[in-house]
């Protein structure tokens, strides 16, 4: 009771301020004049969201109802995970909280909304026109728990679409509606509450707020969307994910592109490579500091720490050689003149050996259109062949902690899948089945887990392209079960091509594109 009194104590305080920016959103008001004044706060150290807010209903031809927006143009997603106060004692079954985007604040403005009800009932509603009476679709609906209980909520916006996805934690989202609406260029958009009863406060909170602008490609099968070059170039957020909990933080953002954060040793700083150097930066934020790489200065998203904490491979380009001219170094980590490991090229590198003696990569040899797995001796540079792939495409090879296994992806059927053989190619055995490409499995250091990126069904399965919805997912190593969702994101390449796991096991660095 006491946390609850709290809890409106904090929410109340800024209620003088309630047009004042709270996070990423400028707006922050109540829609409708409901008869109790709505509040909101954002809590940076932990980037979650309070919102607080009453309202006698959002329906028929007008709402009211607490609004924390934006103004955006074109198309996007935004993503969110949502969670009802457990302080709510006897609260209306239509307490509502979700996204909402809406053509204006005025409190019959056409709206389209997706809702998670206080009963447990979920969908997406709208009001195609102002003043006309909110719609849903009867037989689009999706159930959650009655009350307190996470579910994460994603609305697109794709040209005139507008689509709705749901989820329960770990699993993946699913479709609840999908509708094609006129809509003005520019709209707001966030997330809102209504108590649906004029005399109380509903309250609740929302992390992992994501507002994406995604990059439209061949791949899309949307018809209605608004094609942008490939070529355009995201801004990158760097993120650090609690396993435990799939609570993310924001540490870094950048408008230009860097890629595959690993975990430095002592679990207080973060390595990346951005314009062909390598980074480091402390998890708390602050400005990245650059590692010195020498005259090697085409580093790409290939480089992973040796497991005493010692040394650092990249790989690294050199212009005119076959490939891009990818090439494998090794340098202390502290910086230093690489040592040349891979004189042949394209070589990707992707893991050390525990023993500290040979590394894993992937590499294209003899002339070949095809890539292959190879381990290479860091004594002489001699390459041993641990796959002998003659289609579909191999990658992302990786050592476990206690050296007994290289894990990699393959796609051998027509789908990339998690597969795992011993260190010198031999008992293959495939990890993960099922319709997504799943590229990249990195262990974590303990030896129990592993996490990779899921790409969606519909790209190249031999491809990893940027700027994708993609999932990070976690599966156990040493008990039954299938891999949990612990992160939705706008990704892709860059993302997660390396190890990132922190020292403890406890957390994961990755890379997700945004349009800052």
């Amino acid at each position: 009771m006491k946390q609850a009194l709290l809890f409106l104590l904090c929410t109340l305080a800024i209620s003088s301020f309630a047009q004042s920016p709270v996070g990423i959103f400028q707006y922050n008001e109540d829609i409708g004049h409901p008869k109790k004044t709505g509040t909101a706060s954002f809590d940076e150290k932990v980037q979650v969201y309070s919102i607080a807010g009453a309202g006698s209903n959002i329906w028929f031809n007008r709402d009211e109802f607490h609004y924390l927006y934006n103004k955006i143009s074109g198309d996007f997603i935004i993503t969110a995970d949502f969670e009802f106060s457990e302080y709510m004692i006897n609260a209306n079954a239509h307490c509502k909280i979700g996204w909402m985007v809406r053509e204006s604040a005025d409190e019959g403005a056409a709206s389209w909304n997706a809702v998670k009800h206080y009963d447990g009932l979920c969908l997406l509603q709208w009001r195609p026109f102002k003043g006309m009476f909110m719609r849903d679709p009867e037989e689009e609906r999706f159930f959650a728990k009655k009350g307190k209980g996470r579910q994460t909520i994603q609305m697109q916006r794709i040209g005139n679409t507008l689509t709705m996805k749901m989820a329960h934690p770990g699993e993946p989202l699913q479709l609840v509606a999908s509708e094609k609406m006129e809509m003005k260029t520019e709209v707001l958009a966030g997330i809102y509450i209504c108590s649906h009863d004029s005399d109380a406060m509903a309250m609740a909170k929302v992390w992992n707020v994501r507002i994406d602008k995604p990059v439209m490609d061949n791949y899309s099968s949307n018809p209605y969307a608004v094609k942008r070059p490939v070529s355009d170039v995201l801004g990158c957020r760097l993120e650090l994910l609690d396993i435990s909990d799939g609570t993310r933080q924001v540490i870094y953002e950048n408008k230009g592109r860097f890629e595959a954060p690993n975990w430095m040793p002592d679990g207080k700083k973060i390595l990346f490579n951005q314009g062909g150097s390598i980074y480091t930066i402390p998890v708390t934020g602050g400005t990245p500091d650059k590692l010195n790489t020498s005259t090697v200065t085409g580093n790409n998203n290939d480089h992973a720490i040796s497991f005493d904490g010692k040394m650092l491979a990249i790989s690294s380009h050199r212009e005119g050689l076959p490939g891009g001219g990818s090439t494998v170094y090794t340098l202390p980590l502290s910086g230093g003149e690489p040592k040349l490991i891979t004189e042949n090229t394209p070589s990707y590198f992707h893991g050390w050996n525990p023993n500290g003696k040979e590394l894993a990569i992937t590499a294209q040899r003899n002339g070949e259109n095809f890539y292959n797995l190879y381990k290479v001796s860091l004594k002489d540079g001699k390459e041993t062949a641990l796959t002998a792939n003659k289609s579909g495409h191999v990658d992302g090879p990786e050592y476990s902690p206690d050296g007994k296994y290289i894990y990699y992806n393959a796609n051998v059927t027509g789908t990339m899948q998690i597969w795992r053989m011993k260190p010198d190619g031999t008992g293959k055995e495939q990890l993960t089945f099922d319709e997504y490409h799943n590229w990249f499995p990195h262990i974590s250091p303990d030896g129990n887990l592993m996490v990779f990126i899921s790409f969606p069904p519909d790209i190249d399965p031999d491809s990893h392209p940027s700027y994708k919805e993609v999932m990070l997912r976690v599966m156990k190593l040493n008990t039954p079960g299938g891999p949990r969702v612990v992160a939705y994101l706008y990704g892709g390449q860059g993302t997660i091509n390396v190890g990132s796991w922190s020292p403890d096991s406890k957390r994961i660095a990755f890379v997700s594109n945004s349009e800052k």
